[in-house]
């Protein structure tokens, strides 16, 4: 039996926009709605309106489409950030921002979008390219910011390889989805205190040189 289409897979069926777009989008929506295990390559193609030989013409195989929708969101929550990066603030004011956005956005998901926050687990635990790909573009905005506080004097760090890590390990609870699915208990407003408390420590820190 067919599955019924949703809402955003009944307007892709538009040939007018890219292929692939209109797959990634289908996939999205039956992800949220389905769960990994129960999204097919059939019923994507069948959605958008395709023979589903023709969706590996797009995707090698289902987990490079599901890989692909978890690609999506990681790049949008990288524009967030590089956004409050490249923000005419302070530094210590944006590192402020972008931890907190970081944290929010994980738990915003979590919330929304459980199965594909799954999806994001499981690529973390088990390293897959696009979480190495994130970390590293995550590593580069949070490098960006310390360097334009170390140069307006925002901040004093002994190496800045450490004080990387330093930020990356404190906030490890925050951050980390595998982290947070474990927390997933805790209130939203003990999660900002807890959050708020650390990155405070985190400024105090770099402001003192201490790393």
């Amino acid at each position: 039996m067919k599955r019924p289409r949703g809402e955003a897979s009944e307007r892709l069926l538009d040939a007018s926009i890219p292929a692939d777009a209109r797959l990634l989008t289908i996939a999205a929506d039956h992800l949220k709605r389905f769960g990994s295990r129960q999204v097919t390559v059939v019923s994507i193609a069948d959605a958008a309106g395709m023979t589903h030989a023709n969706v590996y013409r797009y995707f090698p195989s289902k987990a490079a489409l599901i890989d692909a929708v978890a690609g999506q969101w990681l790049k949008r929550l990288e524009t967030l950030v590089a956004d409050i990066a490249d923000a005419p603030d302070p530094a210590d004011d944006k590192l402020e921002r972008l931890l907190q956005a970081w944290a929010r956005t994980h738990r915003d998901l979590l919330r929304d979008d459980p199965h594909l926050f799954d999806v994001y687990c499981a690529a973390t635990e088990t390293r897959r390219p696009i979480i190495r790909r994130h970390r590293a573009r995550m590593r580069q905005l949070t490098e960006r910011v310390l360097d334009e506080g170390v140069g307006t004097g925002k901040f004093e760090t002994r190496d800045r390889d450490r004080a990387v890590t330093f930020i990356t390990d404190a906030t490890f609870r925050f951050i980390n989805p595998v982290a947070i699915r474990l927390d997933s208990d805790m209130p939203s407003d003990l999660a900002d205190h807890r959050l708020g408390a650390l990155i405070r420590a985190i400024l105090r820190t770099l402001a003192n040189g201490y790393v």
